[in-house]
């Protein structure tokens, strides 16, 4: 299975929990489905309910992800086998990324324009899409640019503490 996180670079990431990377792929499975019906029916709810679930998992970890309680429960059940855990930070990343995309979905909508609200809505799904079905996660790949953004992210994430050496500006990165 593709990883999310390019080899090599969880070693320049602060500390952080793991996560069963099939569960990402699960989750966003399940979001672009709920962001292609709310499209089908135009149901901005079902945008709001998307967001509420990835905004979770983005502000306080993927442990407390709604889809990855759902998918604990069907390891379980399926009695799956355990996965090669990846770092938290890329995908909850890539989780506050749509989470933004989706505020401004639901704000178009608020001000009466809905084309711009299901454009950034199924901009989201099409993500979202490719990372259920390819495990290739943009939003996670975005968090290793050398940029401010998931600087400021992981500087809140660990209430402080930087990335390891403050950036990722010496270290190399194989994508893969």
């Amino acid at each position: 299975m593709p990883s999310a996180i390019p080899n090599g670079a969880s070693a320049g990431l602060p500390p952080a929990a793991k996560i069963d990377p099939r569960g990402h792929r699960f989750g966003a499975g399940v979001s672009a489905l709920l962001l292609i019906a709310a499209t089908l029916t135009n149901s901005p709810w079902l945008v709001a309910v998307v967001l509420v679930s990835i905004g979770v998992s983005a502000a306080f970890g993927l442990r407390y992800s709604i889809y990855g309680v759902i998918w604990r429960r069907i390891v379980r059940w399926a009695k799956l086998g355990p996965a090669e855990p990846e770092h938290e930070y890329p995908p909850r990343f890539a989780q506050v990324l749509g989470s933004t995309a989706l505020v401004l979905s639901l704000l178009a909508f608020a001000l009466g324009a809905p084309v711009l609200g299901w454009l950034f809505a199924l901009a989201v799904a099409a993500l979202q899409t490719l990372l259920a079905v390819t495990g290739y996660c943009i939003g996670c790949r975005l968090y290793f640019l050398r940029w401010w953004v998931p600087e400021l992210v992981t500087r809140i994430w660990t209430r402080g503490t930087p990335r390891a050496s403050g950036s990722l500006a010496g270290s190399k990165i194989s994508f893969r």
